[in-house]
């Protein structure tokens, strides 16, 4: 009955079309860093040599991004490839480096030797701009040169109607009943865990 709704473009296409080529771009980072650490390539002695890894490797792998989401965002009929594009290579490394900018002023503040150098953000930036959005740019060149991705049915051209869901269905009383049980777990081992450390220690 819902086939000939499956395939029908999201209303943020454009969103679920950059969020999809930023998780490409973290899954497959993910991957190689951990194979190279069970390959025996990043030593535990050398301190920072897994971050500086999966750094480089995120910016390196910034063509896989720009192609899944040029593929999926011309799926869902899009034409607006130069949103695309820049969104894809500047929304999800643009919070995080905010957040971290942000975290970093705070430790400057306090005057704590973890603050990160002036120089090394410049390096950051200067790695996100020249190495990782080119290569966004890239990749989403030859995603959108390929032909879109074929559906196996067909749209319906009217949209079903969806039936009034009930309250357990709606999305706050969905996320706070799923997160209840995960918190109040590892809530309670926590609470043991630490109260035997500062027991001990007392």
């Amino acid at each position: 009955l819902v086939h000939g709704d499956v395939f029908r473009p999201p209303r943020k296409g454009m969103l679920l079309s950059v969020l999809l080529g930023s998780g490409t771009q973290v899954f497959a980072m993910t991957l190689v860093t951990l194979a190279f650490a069970c390959l025996g390539f990043l030593s535990p002695a050398n301190r920072g040599a897994l971050m500086t890894c999966a750094m480089v490797l995120y910016v390196c792998l910034g063509t896989p991004a720009g192609y899944v989401s040029a593929r999926i965002y011309k799926s869902f009929g899009g034409d607006k490839w130069k949103s695309n594009v820049l969104l894809t290579s500047m929304l999800s490394p643009g919070v995080v480096f905010c957040l971290f900018f942000v975290m970093n002023l705070v430790l400057w503040g306090e005057g704590s030797s973890a603050a990160i150098p002036f120089s090394t953000l410049i390096a950051l930036l200067a790695l996100w701009f020249g190495v990782s959005v080119p290569l966004t740019f890239v990749g989403a060149y030859f995603g959108f040169r390929k032909r879109p991705i074929e559906h196996p049915v067909r749209t319906n051209q009217i949209p079903r109607q969806i039936p009034e869901q009930s309250v357990y269905t709606q999305p706050i009383p969905g996320i706070v009943m799923g997160g209840v049980l995960p918190f109040g777990c590892i809530f309670i081992q926590l609470f043991f865990i630490l109260n035997s450390i500062w027991s001990s220690q007392m």
